[in-house]
C-alpha cells in the first residue's frame, strides 16, 4: 500500500488519484510533466526553424541580418541549456525576425522552478 502525498491516506498500489482528496499520484505527475516539457521542446525546435527561415529571407538586407543571426544565436543556446526565454524576447522575434516564430515561442509556456 502507498500514501497520499497530499492528505496521507492510504491508497490501493496502482491507483491514479487519491480517493479521499483526488490529488494525482508522482507517477502520473512525472508522466504529465515529461509530455510537457516534449511539447515544449517541441515548440521550441520549430521556432528556431521558422527564425533560421526568417533570417535566411533577410539575406538581402543587411540591417535586418544584424539582428536576426544574434537573436537566433540566442534561441539556440536558450534551448540548448533548458533556460527560460524571456516575453521580451519573444516579442522582438515576433516583430522583427519571423511571425510564425514569435508566436510559437509566445505559446510555448516556461518551465515551473
Amino acid at each position: 500500500m502507498k500514501y497520499c502525498e497530499g492528505c496521507g491516506t492510504e491508497m490501493e498500489d496502482d491507483a491514479s488519484f487519491c480517493p479521499q482528496c483526488g490529488q494525482q499520484t508522482t507517477e502520473n505527475s512525472t508522466i504529465a510533466t515529461k509530455q510537457k516539457t516534449q511539447q515544449n521542446d517541441a515548440l521550441g525546435v520549430v521556432a528556431l526553424v521558422f527564425m533560421i527561415i526568417g533570417t535566411v529571407c533577410m539575406a538581402f538586407a543587411l540591417i535586418p541580418l544584424i539582428w536576426c543571426i544574434p537573436m537566433t544565436i540566442y534561441l539556440n543556446n536558450k534551448l540548448k541549456s533548458g533556460e527560460p526565454i524571456g516575453v521580451g524576447f519573444k516579442v522582438c522575434t515576433l516583430l522583427f525576425v519571423s511571425l510564425i516564430a514569435g508566436i510559437l515561442l509566445l505559446c510555448r509556456p516556461e518551465k515551473q522552478a
